[in-house]
């Protein structure tokens, strides 16, 4: 199972951290043992480190609305979505 980083800029890191979102919408994918992270020299820079035991199914699912809809609700900034799979 891969650890995945994926990192991303945000409009409120407060409210993206207490956001319920990751858990649900990544839990229905199977991806367990999620951890969040902050830059703390720029907080609206933020990453989750997460274990994923379907890449496939996580990155096809990056491309429904459902997951625009997840990431607008959490304030995320899609077009800074890095995604970083361990080698």
């Amino acid at each position: 199972m891969p650890t995945v980083i994926g990192h991303h800029d945000v409009k409120d890191k407060d409210h993206w951290l207490a956001s319920p979102k990751r858990e649900e919408v990544f839990g229905t994918l199977g991806v367990t043992n999620i951890r969040t992270f902050v830059n703390t020299q720029n907080p609206t820079q933020v990453a989750v480190l997460m274990d994923v035991a379907d890449m496939d199914a996580v990155m096809a699912f990056m491309q429904t609305e459902a997951a625009a809809e997840a990431m607008a609700y959490d304030g995320v900034l899609p077009d800074t979505l890095v995604i970083l799979v361990e080698a």
